[in-house]
């Protein structure tokens, strides 16, 4: 690996090892026809708990926990592993193939939004609730939404790839990674050493974008990689990674199309709240 040279042109081995290696190609579009299901609700999610489909779950949580009843959703699982993103109805709702997708059927004709930032921004002005209007307040949430779009993928494709999923340890691409995502999260946590929530006072989305992904990274819940990051130090990140998991919607929108971890904690679909069950409300009462 270390004496690789690359060829003048770059061709595509599908044998290249990884978790992933048998969904990953260097094509778009479908590989096969299949319609999406389309429940009961005007807002159709098709999705799977990866961080960056838990930003959109627990945001919906949290709009009908604040009262707004026009966020009640249809979540479909896509078994990204199985290669269902690839679906001729999936890749209508979203052309890049990566979840989450979302369809708003209220609209005439349904309107698709894609990538998860695009969801967030949609949903928080379509019911006016955890985006600022104030412009200075706005922007600062939009800032650190974005900051979180550009910085994630440094944190996942990057040192989660080489650290927890390549097929071999590259000790160059995990120092490299691993450098990057502690000076990401020591910046986080200098800067809710300053404020509450990322951007400023008030609970936003930027909280809800940024949360499951770096929240669960300072919590030792992703890759396995607490120790080796050395999480601990980083207290103001832990202090606010712990309000935010311990928020009842949070701890739903968590659990909605969740395959993997304890099955007590997976909704593999949810079309109503109450397919949340009486043990799990249980569960998800809010802490005294």
């Amino acid at each position: 690996m270390t004496d690789y040279t690359p060829p003048k042109v770059w061709s595509f081995d599908r044998e290249n090892g990884g978790r992933f290696a048998n969904i990953n190609r260097p094509v778009s579009g479908a590989t096969h026809q299949k319609a999406l299901p389309v429940g009961k609700h005007p807002l159709q999610l098709y999705s799977l708990a990866t961080p960056n489909g838990q930003k959109v779950t627990i945001l919906l949580e949290e709009l009908l926990a604040a009262g707004f009843t026009g966020a009640e959703y249809d979540a479909w699982l896509v078994n990204i592993g199985e290669g269902q993103q690839f679906g001729s109805g999936f890749v209508g709702a979203n052309p890049n193939s990566k979840i989450p997708a979302l369809v708003d059927h209220s609209l005439n004709p349904p309107l698709r939004v894609f990538e998860s930032g695009s969801i967030l921004v949609y949903l928080a002005e379509k019911f006016g609730a955890f985006l600022p209007k104030d412009l200075r307040a706005r922007t600062e949430c939009l800032n650190w939404l974005f900051w979180q779009m550009g910085s994630a993928p440094f944190l996942g494709g990057g040192f989660g790839h080489f650290y927890a999923y390549a097929p071999v340890k590259i000790q160059y691409a995990i120092d490299r990674y691993a450098m990057e995502t502690k000076r990401q999260l020591d910046l986080l946590d200098k800067r809710l050493g300053e404020s509450v929530y990322v951007a400023g006072p008030d609970y936003t989305i930027a909280d809800m974008a940024i949360w499951p992904w770096y929240g669960q990274m300072a919590q030792g819940k992703l890759y396995e990689a607490g120790e080796f990051l050395s999480v601990s130090e980083y207290k103001n990140l832990r202090r606010w990674a712990d309000a935010i998991g311990d928020r009842a919607a949070v701890r739903r929108g968590r659990m909605v199309n969740k395959t993997s971890g304890d099955p007590s904690q997976q909704l593999h679909e949810r079309h109503d709240a109450s397919d949340f069950d009486t043990k799990t409300q249980d569960k998800l009462a809010p802490k005294s």
